[in-house]
């Protein structure tokens, strides 16, 4: 596997870290992916899938770090205690973006893995005209259960699990104003994250939504975790997406 040229650096925005990478050569529409980290970890290097497949299409990425923050629009503490996840993004990554790179919606592209999966869905169910591309991998819709199961920064967000839930991803679905590119992939292995996405399936398809998701594959026996054998999928939507977005008409 040839290794990426393009690298991760950091950078302070709005007194809090995010990771930028620079692929070797961007690509000349200057498509960009907000990449949004999972609850286990938020260096996006730790993923050397993403970098190749990153500087392969010429994308530039930004990750922001807001810790177990499940990119809500509920103060997390443990990341700031006056502006939440999701207005961070919106906020000052997404103006960032616009201002170094000239890279304004509709060329931006959420992209999450297990929370932060849930996070690029949620996000773009909420702000379908910033995020009209939005892929998502394990996403962890039902992050409610953790509530139930005493997760200490859930706890600090929401006054219990019923609430959590009314916050979740499938129930910010809108049925008139959703973003118009939607994937989003699960290894049926994974029985609770399995479970949310085929809820969240189901649910687009009786509101006539627009998507496309894979459910049937399984990392099975590979020695590939499940998120790098997808990961391709992944890319190759939202690049193929990004260029449907530049050549729609309006």
């Amino acid at each position: 596997m040839t290794p990426p040229n393009g690298n991760w650096t950091q950078i302070e925005l709005a007194a809090h870290a995010c990771r930028v990478f620079e692929p070797s050569r961007s690509c000349e529409h200057g498509y960009t992916v907000v990449y949004l980290h999972d609850v286990q970890g938020d260096n996006p290097a730790g993923r050397p899938w993403l970098a190749r497949l990153l500087d392969a299409h010429g994308l530039r990425s930004i990750a922001p770090i807001t810790g177990p923050s499940w990119w809500t629009d509920k103060i997390c503490p443990p990341f700031d205690a006056h502006l939440t996840a999701e207005r961070y993004v919106t906020e000052h990554v997404v103006p960032h973006v616009a201002e170094h790179w000239s890279a304004r919606p509709p060329r931006l592209a959420l992209f999450g893995v297990g929370m932060g999966g849930q996070g690029a869905l949620r996000l773009a169910f909420r702000h379908p005209e910033t995020f009209p591309v939005s892929a998502a991998l394990t996403p962890a819709i039902d992050y409610h259960l953790l509530v139930e199961e005493g997760d200490e920064t859930l706890s600090l967000m929401y006054p219990d699990a019923e609430a959590a839930r009314q916050d979740t991803a499938t129930l910010h679905v809108h049925p008139l104003n959703w973003p118009r590119n939607l994937w989003f992939a699960c290894d049926p292995a994974d029985y609770l994250e399995h479970t949310a996405s085929e809820r969240l399936r189901m649910k687009l398809s009786a509101l006539g939504i627009p998507h496309e998701c894979d459910l049937e594959s399984s990392a099975g026996t590979s020695d590939r975790p499940y998120d790098e054998l997808m990961a391709d999928a992944a890319i190759d939507f939202i690049v193929e997406r990004l260029e449907r977005e530049r050549l729609r008409v309006v």
